[in-house]
């Protein structure tokens, strides 16, 4: 079997994620793709060349989400005991949101073909997201009598509003690309034959500016998801005196000063 998932990496700083499991349309919820997808996380975490990463699928879908053919009991994540399967959600696709969450460096969701169930919340796991036109999104679960077991509750209304977000769970109807930007979900949606190098595009413009600072930003903007305002304060208080004595910005000021271009070194 092929690497689940396939880590690009590049001189630029940017990093691309592929599923490639283009033949079942990209599930992520069997363990083979969430352990291939943790460990790609994992490794992109400690790359100390990445600065930003995409991620996208292989072939014409970015994610069907669940595999339908294992959603029987005895099968997958399903066991005959409600508490077995209860565990295997826990051990297994629950671990992916949060991975995402702790994850320092941005990701960029570009999303190839259909996010289905799973494959849209997974969209939401990352921090932006860009669609090509083929593109469409569905929170599903109800039409095949579930519930998002992987975060989307969470996920979704934080991203698109509560309005949107019930509509979107409670049909399980999907949207069009076009809808998709309208209610926030994506922030561009470009011809799909432009949609890596547009994603590689907005990846050059985060990682052109200083990688401790897009870091700690990324961690302002999801502990604001769940923080009140004097907490979120209080950690940009000390991130900002962190930030302070850094090279990259003591080099910004400098070429601010000089009105040249600054130098990044990640210091």
């Amino acid at each position: 079997m092929s690497d689940p998932v396939l880590y690009e990496g590049g001189e630029d700083g940017i990093v691309t994620l592929t599923l490639n499991r283009p033949e079942m349309r990209n599930p992520i919820s069997e363990p083979e793709a969430v352990e291939g997808l943790l460990a790609a996380l994992d490794r992109l975490e400690s790359d100390p060349a990445a600065r930003v990463a995409i991620l996208t699928g292989a072939g014409s879908a970015f994610s069907s989400g669940g595999n339908v053919q294992t959603m029987r009991p005895g099968a997958g994540l399903i066991e005959h005991a409600p508490i077995g399967t209860r565990s295997n959600y826990k051990r297994g696709i629950q671990r992916l949101p949060l991975a995402f969450a702790a994850l320092e460096v941005p990701v960029i969701a570009a999303v190839n073909g259909p996010a289905i169930g799973a494959g849209c919340d997974l969209t939401c796991m990352c921090d932006l997201r860009v669609a090509g036109e083929s593109a469409r999104f569905a929170e599903s679960f109800v039409k095949l009598g579930l519930i998002a077991g992987d975060g989307g509750a969470w996920l979704l209304p934080r991203v698109i509003g509560w309005s949107k977000a019930a509509e979107m769970a409670l049909t399980g109807d999907p949207i069009s690309a076009i809808e998709a930007l309208a209610c926030g979900l994506v922030s561009q949606v470009v011809p799909d034959a432009e949609l890596l190098p547009t994603a590689r595009r907005l990846a050059a413009r985060i990682a052109a500016n200083p990688r401790g600072a897009v870091r700690m930003t990324k961690r302002l903007l999801w502990e604001g998801r769940r923080a009140d305002l004097a907490t979120l304060l209080e950690m940009a208080a000390a991130m900002q005196a962190l930030a302070h004595t850094t090279g990259d910005h003591a080099e910004a000021v400098d070429a601010f000063l000089a009105k040249r271009k600054p130098v990044f070194k990640g210091d």
